[in-house]
């Protein structure tokens, strides 16, 4: 009995349309919805949290089923096949459609979990040593870390809200500033770095921004200020990762510029030293989250948390103390 009422489905649904193929796996087609996206194998490994050979292994899979390329594959870039272009559009709206289900039915559930996502940076240095506090003040409720160095779309589910760095306002998200960034010369105190002559004998490290501005930090706009001529600006290593490059300071392979936001803790710990200014301005970061979820009571204990954390926060205080250090340039 049980196998004719299964035929009779099957014959039914045969009717209907013809038998639905056995799709590809889950992980290759999400591997390629998001390098489509970005058009690049690095930031879509960014935004799933694996390396870029994870993202192309996937794809060739992919690739092998469909039997047809999918990218053309060029120096520093892709780029859509004719296949590909044909298959982004309904992968990226099927993917966005079951984001936005699961959001639905986390929140019909009453589940108390809220998402927030920033770039990796921001949420190893400044997010993960002040989430014990956001526990202990909200038992109820589950904060997710989403470390992405993409942006991630808050209205397609994958995150609830963000701490964007840039200028306000961010389209169709409520915006609120937290502070203010600045970029000064860091160095382990192990180098025995003290004064500009200093400089012409030690690594320079550099960050590789993508959007690049009058407020992107970098060595050459740095002596452009402090008066410095006689330095080879583009020498040294080069880091796509902010992480990567404070690490490597850590480690004592050369001098930064680097976040005053990012390196505080490391500065007033003694691991890190700002031998001397000027510092350089940046940009602000915000505590983003879309109009329609203000009334959310999970995203606005997010908002209460970090507004104790930016008020309570011992850069502010020490904002004053530093401000002639970080302007004054040593003598010689």
């Amino acid at each position: 009995m049980i196998f004719l009422v299964q035929n009779r489905i099957s014959q039914e649904g045969d009717e209907q349309d013809s038998a639905m193929s056995p799709l590809p796996p889950l992980a290759s087609l999400r591997a390629f919805e998001a390098a489509a996206r970005h058009l690049s194998f690095k930031r879509a490994a960014d935004e799933l949290g694996v390396t870029p050979t994870a993202i192309s292994h996937q794809v060739r899979l992919l690739e092998e089923i469909i039997g047809s390329k999918l990218f053309e594959r060029q120096p520093r870039k892709v780029a859509l096949t004719e296949i590909g272009v044909m298959m982004f559009p309904p992968l990226r709206d099927a993917f966005s459609s079951m984001a936005k289900a699961v959001g639905q039915a986390r929140r019909n559930t009453g589940q108390r979990a809220v998402t927030l996502t920033s770039t990796t940076a921001f949420a190893a240095k400044w997010l993960v040593p002040r989430i014990k506090r956001f526990s202990a003040q909200n038992p109820d409720i589950t904060l997710r870390i989403h470390p992405s160095e993409s942006v991630v779309d808050l209205h397609a589910g994958a995150a609830d809200c963000a701490i964007r760095y840039g200028r306000a306002p961010f389209a169709e998200l409520v915006s609120e500033p937290l502070f203010e960034e600045r970029f000064a010369p860091i160095c382990n105190p192990r180098l025995g770095i003290r004064d500009l002559a200093d400089l012409k004998h030690q690594t320079l490290l550099h960050s590789e921004w993508r959007k690049q501005d009058e407020f992107t930090p970098s060595w050459r706009r740095w002596c452009d200020i402090a008066g410095v001529t006689d330095i080879d600006t583009r020498g040294g290593a080069v880091f796509t990762d902010d992480s990567h490059v404070i690490q490597a300071t850590i480690a004592g392979q050369g001098i930064a510029l680097l976040s005053s936001v990012l390196v505080h803790d490391d500065l007033r710990s003694g691991l890190l030293t700002q031998p001397f200014g000027p510092d350089l301005a940046g940009l602000g970061y915000h505590f983003v989250y879309p109009e329609a979820a203000a009334g959310n009571a999970n995203i606005q204990a997010v908002r209460s948390w970090l507004s104790a954390e930016v008020s309570n926060t011992p850069e502010n205080a020490d904002t004053a103390a530093m401000e002639q250090k970080r302007t004054k340039l040593p003598e010689g």
